[in-house]
């Protein structure tokens, strides 16, 4: 008897990193990301099929990256990128069978197979079309694809309500472009959510009701954000001084009933709008994320930070406890076990979940497991094998269904809405990780640009077109939430800074020559130019970008 059903959620983004450097934060981190994520992903799913599985899951890919993984330039060098592996690892295995070392020259051998079988499947598995693979598992009815902001924008901290419905708009219509069919479903970057409010007396619509105007019916929120309780995050984490927070806005208050207190074993409407929001499950989500206590952790698995000085290649396994330079020696036959063993312990922290609420209740409830899909293979080498096996195990089971999080809100839809505060998966649970004292800098820059672009469209003549459509790529580019978060955690703070900057000059190049309106013959170099390394969303409507302010109407209550 089925007591409740389970899906994964998979956020799966990357920056825009095209023909933007190579090692470590340029294009190559594209490459190794497909070699080692999305490829072993797809092999997964497809394996499973074949084996008489239905794996379904609920999978969200951002505009940004499906632009990237469709760009014909990105996928030869990444052809490139997957024989170059190959051949570092031929000369691994040559170099440790000269020298004797017998375990180094079995693992050379093993990573040479593996991305033998990578490369094999890029080519004759998928024909070299990766979007195309993932689109006929959806067609097929094995996973269920979600969209997001264009360019994974922090919304919560956007200026223009202009802005998030460009965004969300110019996402859909790439994912329509793509899959051939309109997203149902979204992922706000970060789960960056933001409730109605007035704001110098005029109605800031909640984010709920631009998904619902675009025909976005859920999205998904973290667990405090339903349950209340502390302001957890992703990564549990304290919010420091003014930074980040949950700024005081007169919020408006919604005047139908409400649940007085959420659960993430089933979606609500948020008020106001026929839209839902899911709610992350926090106990599988801290076997997966927690530093401490997570899978990925463990001293069998393949450690991320050493590599071979020579090739690249990783030899060594977490082992823990210890410095770099004294990791011991990887064994991926070991490592395999214990995917499995962790698997099954997941299932069985999945069905405990799922019994309880069940009894408690009476209900079919739903578990959310919601994860970065980069975590699978990349960060994480054993992770694909290790969701392989909890959706084998689970698509056996007598008392959880596999589901996709669509499939779940038709057939349970919501008796209840829920009023979400502001709220992030990120650090405690605010703004914090996107707006700090080392990123203050960036949003007035990035609003600044907002209001620019709505004056640049008004009353423009049509003749600027290209020079609109440019602009507004980009717009979206520079309001990436990646740079932020790569100048806060200190992961690449110079490289996001020009990458920010950069895409900052341009769109001021562009507003200038739009402004002008009039286009020179040097200026149609630069814009051919842009046109080369700034590509993504060839259809872009510039005019999703029109001013918004005060145009939508008040849908909940009295302000307070």
């Amino acid at each position: 008897m089925k007591k409740g059903a389970f899906t994964f959620v998979l956020h799966t983004h990357l920056p825009y990193v095209r023909e933007a450097g190579r090692w470590p934060f340029g294009e190559e981190m594209l490459h190794e990301v497909a070699a080692e994520c999305y490829i072993p992903l797809l092999d997964a799913l497809y394996d499973l099929k074949e084996e008489g599985h239905r794996p379904r899951l609920t999978l969200g890919l951002t505009p940004i990256l499906l632009e990237q993984l469709a760009d014909a330039g990105i996928l030869s060098r990444l052809e490139m990128y997957l024989q170059e592996r190959l051949e570092l690892a031929k000369g691994d295995l040559d170099r440790y069978e000269r020298e004797g070392h017998a375990h180094l020259s079995y693992l050379a051998r093993f990573y040479h197979d593996w991305y033998k079988e990578i490369l094999t499947s890029f080519r004759e598995r998928y024909g070299r079309d990766l979007v195309g693979a993932f689109r006929r598992l959806q067609e097929e009815g094995d996973l269920e694809i979600i969209t997001s902001a264009a360019t994974h924008a922090y919304l919560p901290l956007m200026e223009r309500d202009s802005t998030i419905h460009g965004q969300l708009k110019v996402g859909i219509d790439s994912y329509r472009r793509h899959f051939g069919r309109a997203p149902r479903g979204v992922w706000l970057p970060e789960c960056g959510y933001r409730p109605a409010y007035l704001k110098e007396s005029h109605y800031k619509p909640g984010i709920e009701e631009f998904l619902d105007d675009l025909g976005l019916r859920y999205f998904f929120a973290d667990t405090h954000a339903l349950e209340g309780g502390p302001l957890l995050g992703k990564t549990a984490g304290d919010v420091i001084g003014p930074y980040g927070g949950v700024p005081r806005r007169k919020l408006v208050v919604s005047e139908e009933p409400l649940a007085t207190k959420g659960t993430t074993f089933r979606p609500y409407f948020v008020h106001g709008t026929p839209v839902a929001v899911f709610g992350r499950n926090q106990r599988t989500g801290l076997q997966v994320w927690s530093a401490a206590h997570g899978y990925p952790g463990d001293y069998l698995y393949r450690e991320f930070h050493r590599k071979d000085s020579s090739s690249g290649l990783r030899y060594w396994r977490v082992t823990g406890g210890v410095d770099l330079g004294q990791k011991e020696f990887y064994d991926p036959y070991h490592a395999s076990g214990k995917a499995k063993e962790h698997a099954n312990h997941f299932v069985h922290l999945v069905t405990e979940e799922l019994n309880k609420h069940h009894h408690d209740t009476s209900e079919l409830g739903i578990v959310v497991s919601a994860y970065d899909t980069e975590l699978f293979g990349h960060w994480w080498f054993e992770g694909v094998a290790w969701l392989k096996e909890v959706l084998t195990i689970l698509g056996k089971s007598e008392e959880v269904e596999l589901t996709t999080a669509g499939a779940y809100l038709e057939e349970h839809p919501p008796t209840e809405a829920l009023a979400l505060p502001e709220s992030s998966w990120g650090q405690g649970g605010t703004h914090w990780t996107w707006l700090n004292p080392e990123t203050e800098w960036i949003w007035p820059l990035i609003h600044h640009a907002e209001r620019r672009m709505e004056e640049l469209i008004h009353g423009r003549e049509s003749d600027m077109r290209r020079v609109l459509e440019q602009a507004a790529r980009e717009l979206l580019l520079l309001e990436s939430s990646d740079w932020p978060f790569l100048i806060s955690t200190d992961q690449a703070k110079e490289y996001a800074t020009s990458r920010f900057q950069g895409h900052l000059a341009r769109f001021n190049h562009l507003a200038h020559l739009a402004s002008a309106g009039k286009v020179k013959e040097e200026d149609r170099a630069f814009l051919d130019l842009l046109a080369q390394v700034d590509n993504p969303f060839p259809y872009i409507d510039y005019l999703a970008f029109t001013n918004r302010e005060g145009k939508s109407g008040q849908r909940a209550g009295s302000g307070v």
